[in-house]
């Protein structure tokens, strides 16, 4: 394995891992507030969210360029207030993955507030809990499968990311080069062999996780029905 190699695998994984933690930060109360919300602008709110969902990877990247070059107010602010460059760098292709990426956090864990019986989340509020405590010592100790869905799809679905990356960060080795455009890019060059060295270690990192996952969730049903 060469430097270059190891380099841009490590990268994936930073990218991937660093959107994963972000997202579950973000991800928890957005949905605890999505799932038992009754505001006006919630259909809104979930539309947005949706979005990455329906929207080509290339859409979601372009526009996202233009909102992060200096000839944009957004752009321009970052550039010269806080001196912050997101086009064709580490911390752009970030934040594009946290847009990206955030309604398959999201997703499952609203799910997973919303199939639990509304009682428990009433009776600690009765009990006079507040929202935080109910939500770190009721609702998401019972939503463990559904934590770890959100944890997983997002983790994969960023190491998987190649429209949006390429839009935003380019194929810049050691700095954007993640390993789906370094596919792509040894593909184009008739390097198989080096395609299918990153195809191959992708493929075994997220087929694994997978597997886990599902051996996670049917172990914890059949403690469940015990």
């Amino acid at each position: 394995m060469t430097d270059d190699f190891s380099q841009t695998l490590l990268l994936t994984l930073s990218l991937a891992g660093l959107t994963t933690t972000i997202l579950l930060v973000i991800g928890i109360p957005l949905a605890y507030w999505l799932a038992y919300g009754t505001f006006r602008l919630k259909p809104l709110i979930e539309a947005v969210v949706s979005l990455p969902l329906v929207l080509p990877p290339t859409v979601t990247g372009f526009y996202l360029l233009i909102a992060f070059s200096e000839d944009s107010m957004l752009g321009y602010w970052l550039v010269n207030t806080l001196g912050v460059r997101l086009n064709f760098t580490f911390s752009g292709i970030l934040v594009g993955s946290l847009f990206y990426s955030l309604p398959f956090m999201v997703h499952p864990i609203q799910a997973g507030f919303q199939n639990l019986p509304a009682s428990l989340r009433e009776a600690s509020l009765t009990l006079g809990k507040s929202t935080l405590t109910t939500l770190g010592r009721v609702l998401l100790p019972n939503s463990k499968p559904a934590l770890l869905s959100g944890i997983v799809l997002a983790f994969a679905h960023t190491i998987g990311e190649f429209g949006l990356v390429l839009m935003i960060g380019g194929n810049i080795p050691g700095k954007t080069r993640v390993a789906s455009i370094a596919i792509y890019d040894e593909v184009e060059s008739l390097n198989y062999d080096r395609a299918n060295a990153y195809a191959l270690i992708l493929l075994g990192m997220t087929f694994s996780i997978l597997v886990l996952l599902f051996w996670y969730n049917k172990k914890l049903r059949t403690r469940t029905f015990l």
